[in-house]
């Protein structure tokens, strides 16, 4: 029997923010994988401090920065790789109203820090900006596939990794402690996004799921180094590659990506990108997306050791060092969650 503080069920973004928590803090544990989930895997992974449709602040923004740059840059430094890439990022005008919009957003103190003053116009002959760009500070791209690779590479050398599915039926309680198959915990972390609709004790979350699908371009003439955010984000990867994302379909929950997305990506993408370019890969995922945008976070109302960490949306990348450490400190330091994340606020 193998003795552990944690079982944590899945590999995502918010999985592993949560066992850097538990490495920072010496507690032992295994994670169970299957790679059914996808949407960390396929995401963007853009991290950007402002809503660029409506030009507000995202939601606790400079907290989340404050947490999520630092652990990502640990994560390269142990791992030896690179997964941030600090990006310019520049937002399309469409009129001078939208400009307007743009410098009374930048007073707010909430925005300064994170819209520039500086109008950026266009010189780049395959993108049509007559009007020119915003540019927000403090933005980049973390790369996810990468990312959850390599950890799973690095959680399975020292002995924390199991790949394959958890079988929830499995689960037995005894005392304080909870067994499952040859392994003895104090608690169970499920971290499975989407794949919580399968999960017997928290499938009862209003967790709604919205499929995104990305296409990723070579355009040989478009040669910019920063990311551009119009009707779709263009993100640039490197060698003429770039992604263009994404759709938002709340009906569809597979992970298959479709023709009639990939139509809208190309439509959108033609109506300001004017060079050529062909699509080399489609891929599709089902983020976990909550009505009032905000995590799911928080322990079983009857198994007090059972605790869920899902709904990170469209901003996983930012969120889940947050949610992580919200989680930790709960567990651990018996300290209350933001009350905006309990899964309590939906009593």
């Amino acid at each position: 029997m193998k003795e552990v503080d944690y079982i944590i069920v899945g590999c995502g973004l918010a999985s592993i923010a949560f066992c850097e928590e538990l490495r920072a803090n010496n507690k032992t544990f295994i994670v169970y994988n299957d790679d059914s989930q996808k949407s960390s895997i396929v995401a963007a992974g853009m991290y950007n401090p402002v809503i660029l449709k409506r030009f507000s602040e995202v939601w606790k923004a400079k907290e989340q920065l404050e947490l999520a740059l630092p652990l990502y840059s640990k994560i390269e430094k142990e791992l030896n790789i690179k997964i941030d890439y600090k990006l310019r990022l520049l937002r399309r005008f469409t009129s001078v109203q939208e400009q307007n919009k743009w410098f009374t957003a930048s007073d707010k103190p909430s925005l300064e820090p994170f819209l520039s003053l500086q109008l950026v116009k266009n010189d780049n002959l395959e993108i049509d900006a007559p009007f020119g760009f915003g540019e927000v500070l403090h933005a980049g791209r973390l790369d996810t596939e990468t990312l959850i690779s390599n950890y799973k590479k690095f959680l399975k050398v020292n002995g924390n990794l199991e790949e394959k599915s958890f079988v929830h039926d499995y689960i037995q309680f005894e005392g304080e402690a909870i067994h499952y198959e040859n392994v003895k915990a104090k608690y169970i972390v499920f971290a499975e996004g989407f794949g919580v609709k399968q999960n017997p004790y928290f499938n009862s979350i209003p967790l709604m799921g919205s499929k995104g699908e990305i296409l990723t371009i070579k355009a040989s003439n478009l040669k910019i180094d920063y990311a551009v955010k119009s009707a779709v984000f263009v993100i640039p990867l490197g060698n003429d590659l770039y992604n263009v994302g994404a759709t938002y379909n709340n009906d569809d929950k597979s992970n298959t990506p479709t023709e009639s997305a990939k139509t809208e990506l190309i439509s959108k993408l033609k109506s300001f990108m004017t060079g050529h370019f062909e699509v080399v890969s489609h891929i599709a995922g089902v983020r976990p997306t909550v009505k009032d945008r905000r995590p799911l976070v928080g322990r079983h109302p009857k198994h007090p050791n059972l605790y869920v960490l899902n709904g990170l949306g469209t901003r996983g990348v930012m969120i889940a060092p947050y949610v992580a450490k919200e989680l930790f400190n709960c567990i651990e330091k018996n300290e209350a969650l933001d009350p905006e994340i309990d899964i309590n606020r939906f009593n």
